[in-house]
Protein backbone atom coordinates (compact mmCIF):
# COMPACT_ATOMS: atom_id res chain seq x y z
CA UNK A 1 0.00 0.00 0.00
CA UNK A 2 0.94 3.35 -0.80
CA UNK A 3 4.41 1.99 -2.17
CA UNK A 4 6.72 4.34 -4.15
CA UNK A 5 6.30 4.32 -8.01
CA UNK A 6 7.58 6.69 -10.65
CA UNK A 7 5.58 9.12 -10.49
CA UNK A 8 2.90 11.05 -8.66
CA UNK A 9 -0.27 9.31 -7.03
CA UNK A 10 -3.71 9.95 -8.17
CA UNK A 11 -5.32 10.97 -5.04
CA UNK A 12 -8.56 9.04 -5.84
CA UNK A 13 -6.48 5.72 -5.59
CA UNK A 14 -5.73 6.34 -1.93
CA UNK A 15 -8.14 5.28 0.79
CA UNK A 16 -10.65 8.16 1.48
CA UNK A 17 -10.16 9.65 5.02
CA UNK A 18 -13.79 9.09 6.75
CA UNK A 19 -16.75 11.27 6.04
CA UNK A 20 -17.55 12.20 9.70
CA UNK A 21 -13.77 13.44 10.56
CA UNK A 22 -13.88 15.59 7.61
CA UNK A 23 -17.31 17.49 8.48
CA UNK A 24 -16.36 17.64 12.02
CA UNK A 25 -13.07 19.38 11.51
CA UNK A 26 -14.48 21.44 8.32
CA UNK A 27 -17.41 22.86 11.16
CA UNK A 28 -14.70 23.13 13.66
CA UNK A 29 -12.67 25.49 11.61
CA UNK A 30 -15.43 27.00 10.32
CA UNK A 31 -15.94 28.25 14.03
CA UNK A 32 -12.48 29.05 14.42
CA UNK A 33 -11.72 31.41 11.36
CA UNK A 34 -14.75 32.99 12.13
CA UNK A 35 -14.07 33.87 15.92
CA UNK A 36 -10.11 34.41 15.45
CA UNK A 37 -10.76 36.70 12.81
CA UNK A 38 -13.06 38.80 14.75
CA UNK A 39 -11.10 38.20 18.60
CA UNK A 40 -7.27 38.32 17.14
CA UNK A 41 -8.02 39.62 14.08
CA UNK A 42 -5.98 38.23 9.86
CA UNK A 43 -2.86 38.54 10.94
CA UNK A 44 -2.82 35.57 13.39
CA UNK A 45 -3.86 33.62 10.24
CA UNK A 46 0.37 33.74 9.68
CA UNK A 47 1.33 31.64 12.44
CA UNK A 48 2.60 28.25 11.42
CA UNK A 49 0.14 26.10 13.53
CA UNK A 50 -2.59 27.89 11.69
CA UNK A 51 -1.57 27.53 8.48
CA UNK A 52 -1.39 23.92 9.30
CA UNK A 53 -4.96 24.18 10.06
CA UNK A 54 -5.46 25.38 6.79
CA UNK A 55 -3.57 22.64 5.47
CA UNK A 56 -5.04 19.76 7.07
CA UNK A 57 -8.32 21.34 6.06
CA UNK A 58 -7.52 21.17 2.49
CA UNK A 59 -5.77 17.77 2.79
CA UNK A 60 -8.83 16.06 4.35
CA UNK A 61 -11.43 17.03 1.04
CA UNK A 62 -8.77 16.24 -1.49
CA UNK A 63 -7.65 13.31 0.13
CA UNK A 64 -4.10 14.75 -0.38
CA UNK A 65 -0.87 13.22 0.98
CA UNK A 66 1.33 17.23 -0.23
CA UNK A 67 -0.50 19.51 2.13
CA UNK A 68 -1.02 16.72 5.00
CA UNK A 69 2.35 16.04 4.91
CA UNK A 70 3.46 19.91 4.72
CA UNK A 71 0.88 20.38 8.09
CA UNK A 72 2.97 17.50 9.45
CA UNK A 73 6.48 19.07 8.96
CA UNK A 74 5.25 22.43 10.42
CA UNK A 75 3.39 20.89 13.46
CA UNK A 76 4.87 18.27 15.20
CA UNK A 77 7.76 19.55 16.85
CA UNK A 78 6.37 22.63 17.61
CA UNK A 79 2.76 21.12 19.38
CA UNK A 80 5.10 18.78 21.75
CA UNK A 81 6.83 22.29 22.95
CA UNK A 82 3.08 24.11 23.19
CA UNK A 83 1.88 20.80 24.96
CA UNK A 84 4.88 20.18 27.11
CA UNK A 85 4.71 24.25 28.03
CA UNK A 86 0.83 23.94 28.45
CA UNK A 87 1.09 21.01 30.77
CA UNK A 88 3.80 22.90 33.28
CA UNK A 89 2.21 26.44 33.30
CA UNK A 90 -1.05 24.35 33.79
CA UNK A 91 -0.07 22.57 37.17
CA UNK A 92 3.39 24.75 38.13
CA UNK A 93 0.86 28.26 37.58
CA UNK A 94 3.74 29.73 35.81
CA UNK A 95 6.10 29.63 32.22
CA UNK A 96 8.58 26.44 33.64
CA UNK A 97 10.24 26.72 29.90
CA UNK A 98 10.59 30.04 29.63
CA UNK A 99 9.78 30.64 25.65
CA UNK A 100 6.24 31.95 26.82
CA UNK A 101 4.55 29.52 24.47
CA UNK A 102 1.29 29.06 26.41
CA UNK A 103 0.92 32.17 28.17
CA UNK A 104 -2.25 33.55 26.50
CA UNK A 105 -4.36 30.48 27.69
CA UNK A 106 -4.40 31.80 30.86
CA UNK A 107 -5.05 35.50 29.90
CA UNK A 108 -7.89 36.08 31.47
CA UNK A 109 -8.55 39.45 29.49
CA UNK A 110 -9.51 36.85 26.66
CA UNK A 111 -12.69 35.29 26.58
CA UNK A 112 -12.40 31.44 27.43
CA UNK A 113 -14.53 29.98 24.38
CA UNK A 114 -11.35 31.68 22.61
CA UNK A 115 -8.46 30.35 24.19
CA UNK A 116 -10.42 26.59 24.27
CA UNK A 117 -10.15 26.95 19.99
CA UNK A 118 -6.04 26.65 20.91
CA UNK A 119 -7.09 23.28 22.52
CA UNK A 120 -6.22 21.90 18.70
CA UNK A 121 -2.61 21.66 19.51
CA UNK A 122 -3.44 18.58 21.60
CA UNK A 123 -5.10 16.97 18.78
CA UNK A 124 -3.71 18.01 15.52
CA UNK A 125 -0.04 16.60 15.79
CA UNK A 126 -1.70 12.65 16.43
CA UNK A 127 -3.93 13.48 13.53
CA UNK A 128 -2.11 14.25 11.04
CA UNK A 129 0.51 11.76 11.73
CA UNK A 130 -2.28 9.03 11.43
CA UNK A 131 -3.58 11.02 7.85
CA UNK A 132 0.42 11.00 6.92
CA UNK A 133 0.13 7.21 7.70
CA UNK A 134 -2.99 5.99 5.78
CA UNK A 135 -2.19 8.31 2.38
CA UNK A 136 1.48 8.10 2.71
CA UNK A 137 4.41 10.87 3.31
CA UNK A 138 4.74 12.76 0.60
CA UNK A 139 8.79 14.07 0.14
CA UNK A 140 7.73 17.10 -1.73
CA UNK A 141 7.04 18.47 1.67
CA UNK A 142 10.13 19.61 2.95
CA UNK A 143 10.69 21.63 0.24
CA UNK A 144 7.06 23.01 -0.36
CA UNK A 145 7.01 23.92 3.37
CA UNK A 146 10.29 25.71 3.44
CA UNK A 147 8.86 27.54 0.44
CA UNK A 148 6.01 28.96 2.31
CA UNK A 149 8.07 29.69 5.63
CA UNK A 150 10.15 31.67 3.66
CA UNK A 151 7.22 33.61 2.46
CA UNK A 152 5.42 33.68 5.27
CA UNK A 153 8.52 34.81 7.99
CA UNK A 154 8.89 37.87 6.39
CA UNK A 155 5.27 39.10 6.09
CA UNK A 156 4.88 38.30 9.50
CA UNK A 157 7.27 40.31 10.45
CA UNK A 158 5.76 43.17 8.56
CA UNK A 159 2.34 42.53 9.84
CA UNK A 160 2.85 42.25 13.42
CA UNK A 161 5.39 43.78 15.81
CA UNK A 162 7.15 43.10 19.14
CA UNK A 163 4.25 42.61 21.40
CA UNK A 164 2.62 40.32 18.43
CA UNK A 165 5.44 38.48 17.73
CA UNK A 166 3.65 36.15 15.22
CA UNK A 167 6.02 32.91 14.50
CA UNK A 168 8.92 34.70 17.04
CA UNK A 169 10.14 36.73 14.05
CA UNK A 170 11.27 39.27 16.66
CA UNK A 171 12.33 36.81 19.31
CA UNK A 172 12.03 33.12 19.99
CA UNK A 173 9.19 33.67 22.81
CA UNK A 174 9.81 36.47 25.75
CA UNK A 175 13.19 36.62 24.65
CA UNK A 176 14.76 39.61 22.17
CA UNK A 177 17.67 39.04 19.93
CA UNK A 178 19.62 42.06 21.90
CA UNK A 179 23.09 41.07 21.05
CA UNK A 180 21.95 41.40 16.72
CA UNK A 181 19.89 43.65 14.87
CA UNK A 182 16.31 42.31 13.77
CA UNK A 183 17.44 41.60 9.89
CA UNK A 184 20.19 39.37 11.18
CA UNK A 185 17.78 37.35 13.37
CA UNK A 186 15.54 36.86 10.74
CA UNK A 187 17.71 35.77 8.38
CA UNK A 188 19.34 33.49 10.66
CA UNK A 189 15.52 32.16 11.83
CA UNK A 190 14.54 31.84 8.31
CA UNK A 191 17.48 29.24 7.85
CA UNK A 192 16.90 27.39 11.42
CA UNK A 193 12.95 26.93 10.93
CA UNK A 194 13.83 24.44 7.76
CA UNK A 195 16.86 22.88 9.83
CA UNK A 196 15.19 22.37 13.44
CA UNK A 197 11.70 22.28 12.70
CA UNK A 198 11.01 20.30 9.50
CA UNK A 199 14.21 18.47 8.63
CA UNK A 200 14.23 16.33 11.81
CA UNK A 201 10.38 15.72 11.37
CA UNK A 202 10.87 15.03 7.21
CA UNK A 203 13.55 12.03 7.99
CA UNK A 204 11.54 10.97 10.81
CA UNK A 205 8.57 10.08 8.51
CA UNK A 206 10.31 8.86 5.69
CA UNK A 207 11.86 6.19 8.28
CA UNK A 208 8.59 5.51 9.91
CA UNK A 209 6.97 5.25 6.53
CA UNK A 210 9.44 3.69 4.92
CA UNK A 211 7.65 1.83 1.99
CA UNK A 212 4.03 4.41 2.02
CA UNK A 213 5.78 6.91 0.90
CA UNK A 214 4.07 9.15 -1.46
CA UNK A 215 6.20 10.66 -4.31
CA UNK A 216 8.74 11.16 -6.58
CA UNK A 217 10.99 7.84 -6.91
Amino acid sequence: MNQVTSGYKDNSALPDFPRWLVYTYSLFMAILVVIYWIYRGPQNFLWGCDIALLLTWVALWRNAALPASMALLVTLIPDIVWNTDFLLHLFSGRDVLGVDATSYMFEQSMPLFVRALSLFHVFLAPMLVWMVYRVGYDSRALVWMTAVAWFVIPVSYLASDVEQNINWVYGVGPIPPVWMSDQVYLILFMLAVPLIIFLPTHWLMKRWFQGRENGPT
